[in-house]
């Protein structure tokens, strides 16, 4: 299952310090680990919900550290677009998995698959049993379609992800399968 899936900067930005990064977007799949655990039971919602806040946050930090280190050992820079050319930007894209050990941030070892693409980065935080192809599969689409659309609107995104990734499960999908999807996908963003 995936746990979450959240979309971040990696490059520098105005008003952050050098090693920052601002989360743009956020959806968390799966029970809340605050109900889950005996130390953060008797927190309230809005404590609940900063300790979230703050669990993607070190997710975003780690991830902006990796893709820095991937263009740096490669020697690639990212490379500015305009819009229409959201493909190429894709196939430019650095991408890598980052393992996040037990307790940093999450109670149990988990997986975080992430695309840096121009100043964006984006990520995919699984479970360790999950199939890291089908999840990179997944996280290719789902970075196609938000740079496509140019969708950086919350309500956009929450229905790309719940038809390529309903409740936080990764879909096998065959090609009539996928061709449905993106039909149902281009649908909802002519509305």
């Amino acid at each position: 299952m995936v746990r979450c899936f959240l979309i971040h900067t990696v490059c520098p930005v105005s008003g952050l310090s050098a090693g920052e990064s601002r989360v743009l977007y956020s959806r968390v799949f799966g029970p809340d680990e605050g109900v889950l655990t005996e130390q953060h039971r008797e927190l309230g919602p809005e404590e609940r919900r900063l300790l979230q806040k703050e669990k993607v946050a070190v997710v975003a930090r780690q991830v902006r550290s990796a893709v820095s280190l991937s263009r740096e050992a490669s020697g690639r820079l990212p490379v500015e677009t305009v819009p229409g050319e959201e493909a190429l930007a894709l196939q430019e894209a650095t991408s890598g998995v980052v393992r996040l050990r037990a307790g940093e941030p999450f109670s149990e070892e988990m997986s975080a698959l992430w695309m840096g693409v121009q100043n964006l980065g984006f990520t995919l935080v699984c479970e360790p049993h999950e199939n890291l192809l089908l999840a990179e599969g997944t996280l290719r689409n789902l970075t196609r379609h938000c740079l496509e659309q140019a969708l950086l609107k919350s309500s956009r995104i929450d229905a790309v992800l719940s038809r390529l990734l309903p409740h936080g499960q990764l879909l096998f999908l065959n090609h009539r399968f996928a061709q449905s999807l993106e039909k149902e996908v281009a649908a909802y963003m002519a509305k």
